[in-house]
């Protein structure tokens, strides 16, 4: 048995689906759309992107980390959403960051778009009446402020990073922190992802490339809960969404010692670079992080009860996933959930939250359903598109991929 695996100790997310992680999965498990009305932002009829996924307000919830004034110099909401998941995952792990601890703690929660949302309001006060930027902007647009934030909020004073690889930015956190944990550079990793990426300017050019959702010309209006659909063949991009998780991982080692509970370890992992377009993925480098996940995690693709996958809903990418899929699992691929179509892309934070919701469903023994598919038969696969199934699941593979050909696939064993 290997004594200083990476486990899991707890772990929280907000996400469309709600705030509370008990009725995200109650609502997921339903096959409950999060995915609405995009009311983030004014928007006038030649707008592109009419839908989006947006997280509920926080603001009425008892944390000291909301304070008025300690907003007014976070205006970014990236801020408060990772510091409440953090928080809260600490509590589900029931552990206290003391000083003795504090040096061994590293953080790796990132963010993959940042709060450039407090620059561009700077720029147009700038560029509309010469306002000058308020101290707080620059600060809440580095894109590791997050993990900054992260650390000074909880104490943490081990290595700190931010593992920025787009949409796969979650995932990566996860892995380095297992790196970390390997290298004996830390015992607990706070890990994660956010991403609050309902911008105007980012929205419309998300619609421009050919990435988010847009209606069909001539085409009668959609149900907004309608137009998430992985893996379908009407799939028309993503739809763009908010949310944050984060994830408390710790050796088993220090958990042990600790008297901590966990029933989830991180089995193996691979990262991979696909070295050929900036945004369309490629399949041999793609294929080749999900064997090597497998293989690090000691198992054979037989062993794999279930694919948690990426899925954005591309017509393009989720081909590749599943044609790569296919090459490593033949003809007995596992059923592929596709976590997604209920809830939109949270750009970084989506693998972090898909994670989770990995978790709930290994735990429960239960796979959420892919909602709003139809048959695609250039990609024929399983992906519980009846409804919420039972099913025994001890190995789960997680597959994350992002911009600039940033591949991260994780296996994930049930240890209880």
């Amino acid at each position: 048995m290997k004594i200083n695996r990476p486990v899991i100790l707890g772990y929280d997310a907000v996400s469309p689906l709600g705030l509370d992680l008990a009725e995200q999965w109650r609502r997921a498990l339903g096959g409950e759309s999060g995915v609405g009305r995009l009311t983030r932002f004014a928007t006038d009829a030649d707008f592109p992107v009419k839908i989006a996924g947006q997280v509920p307000d926080i603001d009425h919830l008892p944390y000291d980390f909301l304070k008025p004034r300690e907003q007014a110099r976070w205006p970014s909401p990236i801020f408060k959403y990772a510091l409440l998941t953090v928080e809260r995952a600490l509590a589900r792990a029931g552990l206290a960051i003391t000083p003795e601890l504090a040096p061994r703690v590293a953080v790796t929660y990132s963010s993959a778009v940042g709060g450039l949302d407090a620059v561009l309001t700077a720029d147009r006060k700038l560029t509309a009446g010469g306002m000058l930027p308020l101290p707080c902007a620059n600060p809440n647009a580095c894109i590791n402020m997050v993990s900054g934030k992260v650390s000074m909020h909880t104490g943490a004073t081990g290595p700190i990073v931010s593992t920025i690889t787009a949409c796969a930015t979650g995932a990566s956190s996860l892995t380095m922190g297992a790196l970390l944990l390997a290298q004996n550079r830390a015992d607990v990793v706070l890990c994660g992802a956010v991403d609050f990426a309902l911008v105007a300017p980012i929205v419309a050019g998300f619609a421009t490339m050919g990435g988010a959702f847009v209606p069909k010309e001539g085409q009668p209006e959609e149900a907004p809960e309608t137009v998430s659909r992985p893996f379908a063949a009407h799939r028309r991009g993503f739809v763009i969404s908010e949310g944050a998780g984060c994830i408390v991982l710790a050796s088993e080692e220090f958990a042990r010692a600790h008297g901590l509970a966990y029933a989830i370890a991180v089995a193996g992992w691979s990262m991979t670079s696909d070295a050929h377009h900036f945004v369309a993925p490629h399949l041999e480098t793609v294929r080749r992080c999900i064997q090597e996940s497998i293989h690090q995690a000691g198992i054979s693709p037989g062993d794999v009860d279930a694919v948690n996958a990426h899925a954005a809903g591309t017509r393009v990418g989720d081909k590749v996933e599943v044609d790569a899929l296919r090459e490593v699992f033949g003809p007995r691929l596992a059923p592929v959930t596709a976590n997604k179509s209920l809830m939109g892309h949270a750009m970084g934070a989506s693998s972090a939250i898909e994670s989770i919701f990995a978790f709930e469903g290994m735990l429960a023994g239960m796979l959420p359903p892919t909602i709003n598919y139809r048959p695609d038969p250039e990609i024929p696969l399983d992906c519980v598109a009846e409804g919420s199934r039972k099913l025994n699941q001890r190995f789960v593979l997680k597959n994350a991929f992002g911009f600039g050909g940033c591949n991260t696939c994780i296996v994930f064993e049930r240890l209880k």
